[in-house]
């Protein structure tokens, strides 16, 4: 048996009946618990996001700015998983996969939320005098000595996981993309970004969430502006789009010709898998920037990190499922199910730069090039910062060095490496960093909302003021 059938039986298992109940369970609970939270404080979350109303005073304690610790989370999560991870999802389990996607998404806002107040509220400062956060600090602390091994389990997958997810996954897309589009090979890609790389992250969270800031509102809006000329070309396939994805989130995908077709338990687990990869909710990586930023209560930047799930799932992966859909590129026969004749066989980058290019010609394809390098690019520092936490936590400071030098070595490895077996690996990963975080939100759920019901009974109507005077 090879590695990618190994892998492909173990995420079988992991990806499985129960850990999807964990999912949506987890994000349906504090959903209820939180009334809704987020729905209802969704506005005031931008706000605080992208307004003065959100800036931190020089009294406040952190790092860096909750604009620029959103920034760096962002830098994580728009990654590849919003071109080629939603590309995978529909051509595995067909235009239904994106409903599934959506769901995730809206109960994974209020996930993300409980992920990001704990590490404000559990954080700690490390040797080198900068804040350390993350699910294995909140299950420590604030469960207690008794579930270390649930804060070790954690830290170990969050290592692995950020050289697969936020690594390996994105040089090997970046190498596919330079390759076919610039001519570029593997090897040449490889040794760039592993050089890139290391300038980068060497330079600290200060350095990597400077360049998050740059480039994440650039890289966003191209992709963004390059989606919605395609939709306003082809306006009066939106509404049928949406029929497309709503009727096959509930009906298999018919078999045809050589296609075996598709399962709705198709749909839903790979909408369910690539909709973590896309806005990692549940993962418990918002947790492992939120506590750098600086703020004066642990709920402000709870709404900022909750923003992030919202931009990526229902603005980003909408976006690229649309165009997907609209011009048939969801279709793996070629057009024998959709009736839009195209390319048959293409996957992943390659098949959302094919949607793109079959619109907007040359330029389609560029935008999607350039947004897969550099969205991938920036996710790569992003998650180092992730699995840097992870090592600091098993290791101490000290241990820091060697993991930035694995960490390089494999941003350059996965440029070459097999695509399917690197998928593979990350949906693995994620899973098993999944589990133990969602057990701890789960057991700490009366603390966020505890916390949340203080900031807004306590601390909203004067942050409100304050600012009405201040404006």
């Amino acid at each position: 048996m090879d590695i990618l059938a190994i892998l492909d039986r173990i995420n079988g298992v992991l990806w499985g009946t129960p850990s999807l109940i964990l999912l949506f369970g987890t994000g349906l609970l504090l959903t209820v618990m939180l009334r809704g939270l987020q729905f209802r404080r969704l506005i005031y979350a931008f706000k605080l996001a992208f307004t003065k109303e959100g800036q931190a005073s020089s009294k406040d304690e952190g790092d860096v700015s909750n604009f620029k610790a959103l920034m760096t989370a962002l830098a994580g999560t728009i990654g590849n998983g919003n071109i080629a991870g939603v590309a995978t999802a529909i051509t595995l389990g067909g235009p239904g996969a994106i409903f599934w996607m959506w769901i995730v998404g809206l109960l994974g806002m209020a996930t993300k939320y409980a992920e990001a107040l704990l590490a404000m509220k559990y954080r700690v400062k490390n040797a080198n005098g900068e804040y350390s956060s993350g699910p294995m600090y909140y299950v420590e602390r604030g469960l207690g000595k008794k579930f270390k091994w649930l804060a070790i389990a954690f830290a170990v997958f969050g290592a692995f996981a950020a050289l697969g997810i936020g690594n390996s996954v994105q040089s090997n897309t970046i190498a596919s993309v330079m390759e076919t589009s610039f001519g570029v090979s593997n090897i040449i890609t490889g040794i760039l970004l592993a050089g890139l790389a290391g300038l980068i992250i060497f330079g600290g969270i200060q350095r990597i969430s400077s360049v998050a800031s740059f480039f994440v509102p650039i890289m966003a809006v191209l992709y963004i502006t390059g989606a919605l000329i395609i939709l306003a070309v082809n306006y009066d396939q939106i509404i049928p789009a949406f029929q497309l994805i709503f009727y096959y989130a509930f009906n298999p995908v018919a078999a045809t010709g050589g296609f075996i077709g598709v399962l709705v338990s198709e749909a839903i687990r790979n909408g369910v898998a690539r909709g973590i990869f896309s806005n990692e909710a549940g993962l418990g990586t918002a947790a492992l920037i939120a506590g750098n930023a600086k703020t004066d209560h642990p709920v402000k930047q709870a709404l900022v990190a909750m923003t992030g799930t919202f931009i990526v799932t229902i603005i980003v992966c909408t976006m690229t499922g649309l165009v997907l859909v609209i011009t048939g590129f969801w279709d793996p026969t070629g057009g024998l199910i959709s009736g839009i004749t195209h390319e048959a066989g293409l996957d992943g980058g390659a098949l959302t730069t094919a949607a793109f290019a079959s619109t907007l010609g040359l330029v389609g394809e560029y935008i999607v090039a350039f947004s897969v390098i550099f969205f991938g690019f920036s996710t790569i520092v992003g998650w180092y910062v992730y699995g840097e936490k992870c090592f600091e936590y098993l290791v101490g400071t000290k241990g820091i060095l060697l993991y930035r030098g694995v960490y390089i070595f494999a941003t350059g490895i996965g440029a070459i490496a097999s695509l399917t077996v690197v998928w593979a690996f990350a949906d693995m990963a994620n899973a098993l960093m999944m589990i133990p975080n969602l057990v701890a939100l789960i057991l700490l759920s009366k603390v966020v909302v505890r916390e949340t019901n203080d900031f807004f009974e306590n601390h909203y109507n004067m942050a409100s003021n304050v600012q009405k005077k201040a404006s």
